[in-house]
């Protein structure tokens, strides 16, 4: 793709032979998210997993201290009083198979996340082929099939988020907005990597972070040195 005079410009700034301490990167991606909108700033992490294993799996969620910068429209499928519990919790759609009926025949996606009790797990199942690549399906690693449904929707509209790996065997991850600051930026960065480090599976072998680096919508990639996250 060819990138234009401005990131080029930018991307002078940026050394792209070394690995920038975590506060240092945050510094970077700000300097270099110069947009005329507040741009995101995203984390990729290349690892040394093989994602076609089922025992190299690297999925899970975390709170980030300073959420996203962007609120979710949650989508919970209860019945009884656990879809009151979700009205009460903030949620923006509330329903069990007249929600599900509405995604398959209306192709209706006006959510960002889905929580679900694990007794419409059954019938939710069968838009796997239409959820799944969208990456929207609940899954129980993400605390999005749950009983505690209030919790998860409070936890979502607090800035949780889910990371998972793509086929490549590469995490992308939002870590909030160049507003933000360097400082919050950095916090949220931590909290991410020291959730995919913990997540580590037993089947790894050798190096586990292979590399890791950080970029606003616009600007160029800066490369973290992953050794500082323990």
């Amino acid at each position: 793709m060819k990138k234009g005079k401005r990131y080029a410009e930018l991307a002078k700034l940026v050394d792209r032979t070394q690995l920038y301490d975590p506060s240092e990167a945050c510094k970077l991606v700000i300097e270099t998210g110069k947009a005329k909108f507040d741009e995101t700033v995203e984390l990729h992490v290349r690892l040394g997993v093989d994602s076609r294993h089922a025992d190299q799996q690297v999925r899970g969620a975390v709170v980030l201290p300073h959420g996203t910068g962007r609120s979710k429209r949650v989508l919970v499928l209860a019945k009884g009083p656990k879809a009151d519990e979700a009205k009460e919790a903030g949620a923006e759609y509330v329903g069990d198979d007249d929600m599900i009926e509405k995604i398959q025949k209306e192709n209706w996606f006006d959510f960002d996340v889905i929580i679900a009790t694990p007794d419409m797990m059954g019938k939710l199942g069968r838009l796997g082929k239409v959820l799944g690549p969208k990456g929207l399906m609940p899954n129980p690693k993400a605390g999005t099939v749950t009983m505690d449904v209030a919790k998860a929707v409070t936890e979502v509209k607090a800035g949780k988020i889910e990371y998972r790996l793509d086929k490549a065997n590469i995490i992308h991850c939002p870590i909030g907005k160049v507003s933000f600051g360097a400082e919050k930026l950095e916090e949220n960065l931590k909290a991410l990597m020291e959730a995919i480090i913990k997540a580590k599976p037993a089947a790894a072998k050798g190096q586990y972070i292979k590399n890791c680096s950080i970029a606003s919508t616009m600007g160029p990639g800066v490369k973290v040195n992953a050794a500082k996250f323990g």
